[in-house]
C-alpha cells in the first residue's frame, strides 16, 4: 500500500457510506422506528471539516448512499435477509430521490452520489466509472456501519489495488465493541486514521 503522506490530493476523493437522512435523520426511516446510535449520529459534523478540506486539495467528495428500489407497486425491492432484520422498511423508505435517500444536510451536497444496492460501495455501482472519468486514484473512507458497507467497501477497494485510508472515528457502528473488532480485522487491508489526523495530512500536505 502507497502510504498517503505520498498520495496526490488532486487525485483523492473521500467517499461516504450511507450517510443520509433515512439512517440519521429523526424522521427518517431508521429514526421513527428507534433505531439510532450517538456514535453515528455525532458523524457528520466529525466528517464535515475533511470534506472542504479534500475540496481544497483538489479532491473530490463521493457520497455513497443505499437505495431501495421501488418496485410498479411501489413497494421496495428488498433482500429477504434485510426484511427480516428492518421489518419496518416499507413504501418510500431509501427510494431515490427521497428525503430519507438524501445525504444529511451537514454534508449535503457531494460532488457525486452513488446509488448502492448492497454493502459495498463498488458492487454494481458507477464507482470505479467515477475514478476512472475523474482521474481519482486514492480513496479516504467513513460512514456507516463499520462492519457493513464501510467493511466491504474497503475489502473491495483492496482487491481493485485501490489504496485507502479508514477514518476510525469516521465510522461508526449500533455496537461499540462491533465497531472496535471491525477496525482491528482491516488493518492489514487499510490505511487507518482518526478524523484529526487526516485534517492534519490533508491542510498540511504540501
Amino acid at each position: 500500500m502507497t502510504a498517503p503522506q505520498d498520495w496526490d490530493l488532486s487525485r483523492t476523493a473521500l467517499l461516504t457510506i450511507d450517510l443520509q437522512n433515512d439512517f440519521i435523520h429523526p424522521e427518517g426511516a431508521y429514526g421513527r422506528a428507534g433505531h439510532s446510535a450517538a456514535a453515528i449520529a455525532a458523524l457528520p459534523d466529525r466528517i464535515a471539516p475533511l470534506v472542504r478540506a479534500i475540496r481544497a486539495r483538489g479532491g473530490r467528495y463521493v457520497s455513497a448512499q443505499f437505495t431501495l428500489v421501488p418496485d410498479r407497486d411501489g413497494e421496495p425491492l428488498i433482500a429477504p435477509h434485510l426484511k427480516q432484520l428492518r421489518p419496518f422498511l416499507g413504501k418510500g423508505d431509501f427510494a431515490p430521490g427521497s428525503f430519507g435517500h438524501t445525504l444529511v444536510d451537514t454534508l449535503y451536497p457531494a460532488d457525486f452520489v452513488v446509488e448502492k444496492v448492497a454493502y459495498s460501495a463498488f458492487y454494481q455501482t458507477r464507482l470505479e466509472y467515477l475514478m476512472r472519468a475523474t482521474g481519482m486514484k486514492h480513496l479516504i473512507v467513513g460512514g456507516i456501519v463499520t462492519n457493513g458497507g464501510v467493511a466491504s467497501t474497503l475489502r473491495d477497494a483492496h482487491l481493485r489495488d485501490i489504496d485507502t485510508v479508514m477514518l476510525t472515528d469516521g465510522c461508526a457502528a449500533f455496537k461499540q465493541e462491533v465497531h472496535d473488532a471491525t477496525i482491528l480485522s482491516l488493518g492489514t487491508v487499510t490505511h487507518q486514521m482518526t478524523c484529526a489526523q487526516a485534517l492534519d495530512w490533508l491542510e498540511g500536505a504540501a
